[in-house]
């Protein structure tokens, strides 16, 4: 089964982002940008490509499918 993997601890580190820099230039909670990283939380389309944005990637950068 295919599940949803992210490299966003990654592009945010390679930015010298914090969670919690990268939440306020999201618009979201630092809770979730660590559900994300840590898998437990698939964000929406609005916000992968908000996250994509602020990090200067792509979305399938920042996420893929693993089989």
């Amino acid at each position: 089964m295919e599940s949803l993997k992210n490299r966003l601890k990654d592009y945010r580190t390679a930015r010298g982002l914090t969670q919690a820099d990268l939440a306020v230039r999201a618009q979201v909670s630092r809770k979730t940008i660590n559900t994300i990283e840590n898998a437990i939380f698939v964000p929406s389309t609005i916000l992968a490509l908000r996250l994509a944005r602020v990090l200067e990637a792509k979305v399938e950068d920042l996420f893929y499918l693993e089989d």
